[in-house]
């Protein structure tokens, strides 16, 4: 499986990133397919700078988005949010919660 994750470079104590196109099983900073993008984020507001085009292109061949990846996509406008509408009905969906016992 292809993964979008993020790739740590950067001096000890001064962490930057490169967003990366890897395989899952690869280690973190180990071999990757495509560097697509870099998110610093020690600058006030933290700079992501992330190649829309090629994002699309992963996501539609079926790479996964780690978390922060995902986040990050969101907050560049490459990728658009959730419904929120989604994600309530998924929760209205699950079962009532027991009381707590005395």
């Amino acid at each position: 499986m292809v993964k979008i994750r993020l790739m740590r470079v950067g001096m000890k104590g001064a962490p930057s990133y490169r967003v990366v196109v890897a395989e899952a099983q690869s280690p973190r900073d180990g071999r990757i397919i495509e560097n697509i993008g870099w998110y610093n984020p020690l600058t006030d507001p933290s700079t992501i700078n992330i190649d829309g085009d090629r994002a699309r292109h992963w996501l539609s061949v079926g790479a996964q988005p780690t978390e922060s990846v995902q986040s990050l996509l969101i907050r560049s406008g490459i990728v658009s949010r959730p419904e929120r509408a989604a994600a309530a009905a998924t929760s209205a969906a699950e079962p009532a919660k027991k009381p707590a016992k005395k």
